[in-house]
């Protein structure tokens, strides 16, 4: 929020300098994110009034004037501003003046010279040569009561500052000038003005039908009619400028005035054109399919979930967010409806981001705007309407119909003290409290505070604990180092760090990527197979509205970034966290109740094998490529894949990966229909496993070196085609052997050319393949021929009960 000092310093006005000033504020919670000066440097520049204008006589776009700038005598001044005219008061700069900097950088001075032959004497300047607005389409007018040859920056106070403030959520009561001024008047001691709103007396009795529908839209409606207004007058000059200077243009009378309340004390409101309005206006829900035309020209669609005025006939406005255009006020408006309501923050929270817009009323009421002060804002606003417009008021129509109730909090001083960590006494908590304006009752080492109605921050103890702290000052808190011992948590040596994982990956050639858990809700569905994920209520983005339980399509979406920009070759991977629906999580310090969390690591690898050298052409990468990077994350863990399916990778290049027969993840090429959709020129490969299982490694156990050789033999096995590799390995493992077999490798696979005949091709028949496999035996002697004989039909035995297999003759 921006707003100039002056106007801060008219409310509260400390003895501090503007620098103090802001540091006051920051170590008060309000962060101030910037001071700069209102006007930049300029000298010499008087209030001038013009005397005399006349064309001059080589030019047809020069003026002649005469003015009078307070010297003693009239200046001749040669003026080109289409606005030049006899009886303004406009700035001045006298010869030796300097001007802001131009876009060279440099000042401009003012000096005594000639323009087509005549004598100019200084210059008459726009609001733009002064550095005040990008307006430059003539000279900048002053009030008809400024003095001549008064100094245009005490004039117009352009050495004042203007502040910007970056407000944490939880500080609507400081969305205003007079709300800062509250907060710095805590912090300083210094006295807080709260000028008197008197209230207008009504000259009318028109009162227009409201009914408000949603109470858990509105909680207090209040308005009241003014007639016979005149809107075609110009907005003080005051006003304009502090308008402008809270970043504000000016564009109507009512709609400044509407404005400058809400800067002032912090409370929206809206102004209806009285004469556009059907019949009375219902406060509600919006229905389906009705249809708004903004102010700011959009056309919106309303729903069920947006609370809307509306008339006999249509909507009307946004409630807290904006009005509509078919009900503004213009220059023929002559009777007007002042409306100021309390909408419930959670009611508001979210409704402007769905039509890709933001107000200042919506952002203040999203954070909770003071109920009890709708009359008073109505009174002030019908007060300079008056002033400014003219017109009648009628009396307030004031519908309270549900208000927050503001449960006590209570501040336990024994607590306060022990999260500050200082000494603090009961003394300086009610000090605190009651220099915040808050109500409470004092007891046994206690203070049971209510909150006020602007206060929508103050909940729990904490809340309160915070104000004790930030008024006794942060910086006045004492440095005390921790007392309790400092105990570095070792992993146990059953595990490994993530950092080991990520280094191994790094290790393997993968760079890693970090990427948001919120995702499209088709990369849940197309990716992931799953139709129910995690809603978010308030996505920051259309295409981000679920979160993601794989980390597939997030690798995607790096793969596609990197293609689109010519990268040849890819390898990235992910450790990150996904999110589950399970309804036996319950809520707990690290988890939401109905969702599991686990963190999974991914890996994508895109291109070539490696990259390319010159002694070869390389070879794309392919499933094997992917399946010897899982197991290399995973040694020394044995890992044995098994074909499966998931919705991400292609139906017949994938697998389960299982480390001790438990399912640990997936790894895969990429399904071809999702390759074309992403418009991937090839599919890449892609792994995801729980880093729960990554981490885990086996304790190493003592094996003494064996003392003899081993003995290998060669077998090939006759097995049917459907017959896998892990079937055959598995049924050879299970053999009764003695404990001699230690290794078994699979080294050949023949099958027959569909022309050879059955003599040829060993007595394999069709749908049959040979398996070759070589077994290691290793005893604690030297093994005999019949130990090891025995070894080996004991191995084709197994094989052939398990997988039907026979010795190929």
């Amino acid at each position: 929020m921006q707003f100039p000092e002056s106007w801060l310093r008219a409310f509260c006005n400390p003895p501090l300098s503007s620098e103090a000033l802001a540091d006051t504020l920051t170590m008060g919670g309000f962060e101030v994110e910037e001071r700069r000066p209102a006007a930049p440097p300029f000298t010499k520049i008087v209030v001038g009034e013009i005397k005399e204008a006349v064309q001059h006589p080589n030019a047809d776009r020069l003026r002649v004037c005469q003015v009078d700038a307070g010297q003693g005598g009239l200046l001749n001044i040669v003026c080109g501003a289409p606005n030049a005219r006899v009886g303004i008061k406009v700035p001045c700069a006298l010869v030796g003046a300097e001007l802001p900097p131009g876009e060279d950088g440099k000042p401009f001075k003012i000096k005594l010279g000639k323009l087509r032959g005549v004598e100019s004497q200084g210059m008459l300047c726009s609001a733009r040569e002064l550095g005040l607005s990008d307006d430059h389409g003539g000279l900048l007018e002053l009030t008809g009561d400024a003095p001549v040859g008064a100094d245009v920056r005490d004039l117009l106070q352009l050495d004042d500052v203007l502040i910007t403030i970056k407000l944490t959520p939880n500080l609507a009561h400081g969305l205003s000038v007079y709300g800062i001024a509250r907060e710095l008047s805590a912090l300083t001691g210094a006295p807080l003005q709260t000028p008197v709103i008197e209230p207008v007396q009504p000259q009318l009795d028109d009162k227009l039908p409201v009914r408000v529908e949603a109470v858990d839209l509105c909680g207090r409606f209040s308005g009241r009619i003014v007639r016979g207004v005149n809107t075609r007058a110009a907005t003080p000059a005051w006003m304009v400028d502090r308008l402008a200077r809270c970043g504000q243009r000016s564009v109507s009378p009512l709609v400044d005035i509407s404005n400058y309340v809400m800067f002032e004390y912090g409370s929206p409101s809206h102004i209806f054109d009285l004469d556009k309005i059907h019949g009375g206006l219902t406060v509600r829900w919006g229905r389906a399919g009705e249809q708004l035309k903004l102010l700011n020209g959009n056309t919106v669609t309303v729903d069920e979930q947006v609370g809307v005025i509306a008339d006999e006939r249509e909507v009307e406005s946004l409630a807290g967010i904006m009005g509509g255009d078919a009900t503004a006020v213009s220059d023929d408006t002559s009777s007007i409806y002042i409306e100021a309501a309390f909408w419930w923050p959670a009611a508001i929270q979210g409704r402007s981001r769905r039509f890709n817009f933001s107000t200042d009323a919506g952002h203040r009421f999203e954070r909770g705007v003071d109920p009890s002060r709708t009359v008073a804002m109505i009174e002030r606003i019908t007060r300079l309407v008056q002033e400014i417009c003219g017109g009648q008021a009628g009396p307030i129509d004031d519908q309270v119909l549900k208000l927050p109730e503001a449960a006590p909090v209570t501040l336990r001083v024994a607590r306060a003290e022990r999260v500050i960590g200082m000494p603090i006494t009961q003394a300086q908590c009610a000090d605190v409290l009651r220099k915040l304006h808050l109500d409470f009752t004092e007891g046994e080492g206690t203070l049971t505070v209510t909150p006020p109605p602007h206060r929508f921050d103050i909940a729990i103890e904490e809340d309160l604990i915070e104000e004790v702290a930030r008024l006794i000052g942060y910086n006045n808190l004492p440095s005390t180092p921790p007392l309790a011992p400092i105990r570095a948590r070792v992993l146990s040596e059953s595990q490994r760090s993530r950092v080991a994982v990520r280094h191994r990956l790094a290790d393997l050639g993968y760079q890693e990527t970090i990427n948001f858990s919120f995702v499209e809700a088709a990369w849940e569905r197309d990716l992931a197979g799953n139709a129910n994920p995690v809603q978010l209520l308030n996505p920051i983005a259309s295409q981000m509205s679920v979160m993601r339980s794989s980390l597939m399509g997030s690798l995607l979406a790096v793969l596609k970034f990197n293609l689109d920009r010519k990268a040849p070759r890819v390898r990235v991977f992910e450790v990150g966290r996904v999110f589950v629906r399970d309804d036996a999580v319950m809520t707990s310090d690290s988890s939401v109740k109905g969702v599991r969390q686990p963190v999974h690591v991914a890996g994508l690898a895109w291109g070539d094998d490696e990259a390319a050298r010159w002694d070869g052409k390389p070879q794309r990468v392919d499933f094997y490529d992917a399946k010897g990077d899982v197991e290399a994350l995973l040694a020394p863990r044995a890992v044995r894949f098994e074909k499966a399916e998931h919705p991400a990778l292609h139906p017949g290049r994938c697998a389960r990966v299982l480390v001790d027969g438990q399912p640990v993840g997936f790894i895969g090429e990429l399904h071809p229909r999702w390759r074309q959709q992403w418009d991937l020129p090839f599919a890449p490969m892609l792994f995801e496993l729980s880093l729960d299982a990554v981490t885990a490694r086996a304790m190493p156990a003592l094996r003494p070196v064996p003392r003899h050789q081993s003995v290998e033999r060669d077998i090939a096995v006759v097995v049917a085609e459907s017959v896998s590799h892990d079937a055959l390995l598995d049924a050879v493992r299970a053999a009764d052997t003695g404990g001699l077999l230690r290794d078994a490798a699979l080294f050949d696979i023949y099958r027959p050319a569909p022309e050879a005949n059955v003599a040829a091709a060993g007595a394999l028949a069709a749908g049959e393949k040979s398996m070759a496999v070589r077994l290691a035996f290793l005893g604690e002697a030297t093994l005999t021929d019949e130990q090891v004989d025995a070894a080996v039909a004991a191995i084709v035995a197994k094989a052939q009960q398990q997988v039907g297999a026979r010795l190929r003759g």
